[in-house]
């Protein structure tokens, strides 16, 4: 359970001369040995890690073969890893990669909606374009489950389902780079339906350093979490999309910063020069306090230097505007 005690302010909203808002939470800082480099707040208490895990739950599809034996290009590893728009390029590439290996959108078991970037969504609306499954945002997700069961020779049918080999070998993983017994953890259903497990945001923070420093790991893991950070740098755009954080870090920083973004307030990271893993999850849920707090934790650890700053001015310390476009306010790290 959550600690009663007030996890410290992590961004703040301004306005005029004062503080209008603020969003509280807890991150964690660490090496791949267990080693806490920066903490802030109850990082022992239990949260779910939502999508920001899913250049962990990559890890199968590459370390099982499937991806060689299906010669995935980046841009697939990238949608394993992505919380996408669900823009057509998005939903063209999931298509034809799920025809790739003899499936359908059909058989994927999450929803169809329409792209969350809004002009895309709206786009599609007035194109009048027939939405898939391949349109849901963790489809490329989905897609690498598919296609670890396809060349493991799992039924295909009922792999969001916690006992299905699919999110067996999943949660082992987790298990494997967190260092920790998920066992007797709280479960719940994702939005895409896949069960969501409860974890400690340090194990979470130690999974993600491993995946900066993978060298203690066997030498079958090193090569899939190299290519899986290879994958996101290589197609950024496929990890997110047009206007995302995840997207724009990476389009910039390439292999030095593996960011991601979770539900509610969830983000997770890898920085492989630096050897640290990153987990953060803000109180509230809001994806904008995330942004900022782990956009602070990049400039706090050198991955984005003065220049790199200036270019990602508009992820790191957003301007916030009225209606009219004209400058309100802004949002600004607070740790």
């Amino acid at each position: 359970m959550m600690s009663h005690a007030a996890n410290p302010i992590l961004v703040e909203a301004t306005r005029g001369s004062m503080v209008e808002s603020f969003h509280r939470g807890r991150y964690v800082v660490m090496k791949a040995d267990g080693t806490v480099v920066a903490e802030g707040g109850d990082i022992d208490a239990l949260m779910y890690p939502r999508s920001a895990i899913k250049p962990l739950l990559a890890i199968p599809l590459v370390e099982s073969g499937a991806a060689d034996a299906f010669k995935l290009e980046d841009k697939h590893i990238a949608l394993a890893c992505s919380s996408h728009n669900g823009e057509e390029e998005h939903a063209t590439t999931v298509k034809a990669w799920l025809e790739h290996i003899g499936l359908s959108v059909e058989t994927l078991e999450c929803a169809p909606h329409y792209s969350i970037h809004p002009p895309a969504g709206i786009k599609q609306a007035g194109d009048q374009v027939t939405l898939t499954k391949a349109h849901n945002n963790c489809s490329g997700k989905h897609s690498g489950f598919l296609t670890t069961a396809q060349h493991l020779g799992d039924t295909p049918a009922g792999y969001i389902n916690e006992s299905h080999p699919v999110q067996q070998r999943l949660i082992k993983v987790l298990e494997e780079m967190g260092d920790c017994d998920l066992s007797a953890t709280p479960r719940g259903i994702d939005g895409c339906g896949i069960p969501v497990i409860g974890m400690r945001l340090r194990d979470l923070g130690l999974a993600m350093a491993r995946m900066a420093d993978p060298s203690g790991l066997d030498a079958k893991r090193i090569e899939a979490i190299k290519r899986i950070r290879k994958g996101c740098a290589a197609a950024p755009f496929m990890v997110a999309g047009t206007g995302r954080f995840c997207t724009g870090i990476m389009e910039e920083c390439g292999e030095d910063a593996l960011v991601k973004v979770g539900a509610e307030g969830v983000y997770c990271a890898a920085f492989p020069k630096q050897g640290l893993g990153v987990a953060l999850k803000i109180d509230d849920g809001t994806q904008r306090g995330a942004e900022v707090a782990m956009g602070a934790i990049l400039r706090q650890h050198g991955v984005i230097d003065d220049a790199k700053a200036e270019t990602l001015k508009k992820y790191l310390t957003p301007v916030l505007t009225n209606w009219a476009g004209k400058y309100a306010g802004d949002l600004h790290p607070a740790f």
